[in-house]
């Protein structure tokens, strides 16, 4: 499905600041489930992410934290490149647990 390249355009950019711009995105669009979709799975996927780099950080010494922070930066970039790619090309791509959560979400 290509659909309205603006509306793809809108879904690939609820993930391009991570959870902020999905949230933005949510609260502004109200009506397309496509964006919504986009929007809360980028909420659930970086939001995860960001509160497990958080607590890591809390409970793990020096280096092994600088180690874990390293691997969930690179898994946040592929996630953030992939997750990006597919809005814009108009497909609902689900994570695994986020892509049921935010359908959930939105029905």
């Amino acid at each position: 499905m290509l659909g309205d390249p603006n509306r793809n355009l809108v879904a690939a950019l609820s993930y391009l600041l991570g959870f902020v711009t999905g949230v933005v995105i949510l609260l502004v669009e109200k009506d397309d489930k496509y964006i919504r979709f986009h929007a809360t799975q980028s909420i659930i996927v970086f939001g995860g992410l960001f509160i497990i780099n958080i607590v890591l950080g809390l409970i793990l010494p020096g280096i092994l934290t600088t180690i874990i922070n390293t691997v969930i930066f690179i898994v946040f970039v592929i996630i953030w490149i992939i997750s990006m790619i597919k809005a814009y090309q108009g497909q609902v791509f689900k994570w695994p647990i986020a892509g049921k959560l935010a359908e959930k979400r939105i029905a």
